[in-house]
């Protein structure tokens, strides 16, 4: 008999034995029920590509962000509010991406993912159509469809669209996960350009309305490709505080929620404030400025996928941590800058390793689940409180910039943010390495 901690395989499949759900004192009922994952197939990878779309469109508008941030900063809301107050928007975003989890996730776990993926594409969509109307200088409509709205519609969709993939893939889940995850670094990528040029030749408005009605097709081929294939859990496992109070009990599972949260507070401050430096430092003519998000958000690609397919040999933590490290040592080089070719170098190297934790953290996060019909909890638990990393993060960097352009300040503060977030998981794989008597953690 195979736990999940224990694949084995069984021709082009795998068969485990999973628990049905955890008990009252946290132990694991004695019912247990075999699952198969199919490891691939036709469904499965066009699933995979479906959710790829959706994470194109999605998060990778997010990660776009810093093209609005800059563009909100030097031009339409120029004078009238700080880089503080204008971050609030990005960071409201983020944080409702990653704290919806809570609700989308269990919603997920009970059954609900086509109506979490076709309601939260709608929101975002319409978000978008009303953040074209937006008044030059008037933060409050910006903020509340780019920040609420869209970051409400995302959210729903960001952990069913992680978290279906895992209906198909054991062995391969992460790496699986990880080529979905590279549809954001994609999406951000090409996002970045389009927006940048057609900001240039067509203003604001109608470049957000074209920007809309393109992520709109690419979300209906998504949704009409992506399938579901396991029958919901019992309703009667569905009480969030109930798992809350197992997984709180342990602490590689704290240790990985707080590292998480530091990261989310300092580790997007290149994606959100890398552009605006280059433009405001003088270093490279506004349209080279312009090429480095993209160079940036494209270089996560390889980070994302190349990486994961080290885990079975290595260990998830033990490529996460080191990728978390360099990136944290890149935010610093950031101050010793001089050329146009710096900043492409940092944006590159940032990009690979930041894209290696990106298309790790929700596979790492669910590799401590003790079975699938936890994932979707565990996600949208950890999401929820990291959230607030994201939330308070970058409009943290924006003060301590101030309108002098003090970048030292920030820079540090988002150095120290991302090193807290590596002693953090350290500790938790510390715990878990001792749990399991391995170090291929």
């Amino acid at each position: 008999m195979t736990t999940l901690n224990e694949p084995c395989e069984k021709d082009a499949e795998t068969v485990i034995n999973a628990d049905a759900s955890p008990s009252k004192n946290g132990q694991s009922d004695e019912k247990r029920a075999t699952v198969t994952y199919p490891e691939g197939g036709l469904q499965a990878w066009t699933t995979v590509f479906a959710i790829w779309l959706v994470q194109f469109s999605t998060f990778g508008y997010t990660n776009a962000y810093g093209v609005f941030n800059d563009y909100y900063v030097r031009i339409y809301m120029e004078g009238k509010y700080s880089s503080s107050t204008v971050s609030w928007v990005g960071s409201m975003q983020l944080w409702l991406v990653m704290s919806t989890g809570l609700v989308s996730g269990r919603l997920y776990d009970s059954g609900y993912f086509y109506h979490l993926i076709i309601g939260g594409s709608i929101i975002f969509v319409f978000c978008l159509f009303m953040l074209s109307l937006a008044q030059p200088g008037e933060f409050y409509q910006i903020f509340l469809a780019q920040g609420v709205g869209a970051g409400l519609g995302i959210g729903l969709i960001y952990v069913p669209g992680i978290a279906v993939v895992s209906q198909y893939f054991y062995r391969r889940r992460t790496l699986a996960m990880a080529i979905v995850a590279s549809g954001s670094g994609v999406g951000a990528a090409l996002q970045s350009i389009m927006l940048n040029k057609l900001f240039q030749r067509l203003g604001f408005q109608t470049a957000v309305r074209i920007s809309a009605a393109f992520n709109a097709g690419i979300l209906c081929i998504g949704i009409l490709l992506s399938r579901t294939r396991l029958t919901p859990a019992s309703s009667r496992d569905r009480n969030i505080f109930r798992y809350m109070k197992v997984f709180l009990r342990e602490p590689q599972y704290i240790a990985v929620v707080l590292g998480t949260f530091f990261n989310l507070m300092g580790l997007f401050f290149p994606t959100f404030f890398l552009q605006l430096n280059a433009n405001e430092k003088g270093i490279m003519s506004e349209n080279l400025a312009f090429y480095l998000l993209p160079v940036l958000n494209a270089s996560t690609v390889i980070g994302r996928v190349l990486f994961p397919m080290m885990v079975p040999l290595l260990g998830i933590f033990n490529i996460v941590i080191p990728s978390v490290f360099i990136c944290v040592i890149l935010i610093f080089c950031e101050l010793t800058v001089t050329s146009a070719g710096g900043y492409f170098v940092i944006a590159v190297l940032y990009g690979v390793f930041w894209g290696a934790y990106v298309g790790m953290f929700a596979p790492m996060v669910g590799s401590l689940a003790k079975e699938d019909s936890e994932i979707g909890a565990r996600m949208g638990i950890c999401f929820t409180f990291n959230s607030f990393g994201g939330l308070i993060g970058t409009p943290i960097a924006g003060a301590l910039l101030t309108p002098s352009f003090i970048w030292w300040q920030p820079t540090l503060f988002a150095g120290l943010s991302g090193a807290a977030g590596v002693i953090c998981l350290a500790a938790s794989r510390f715990w878990i390495a001792r749990e399991n008597g391995s170090q291929i953690v």
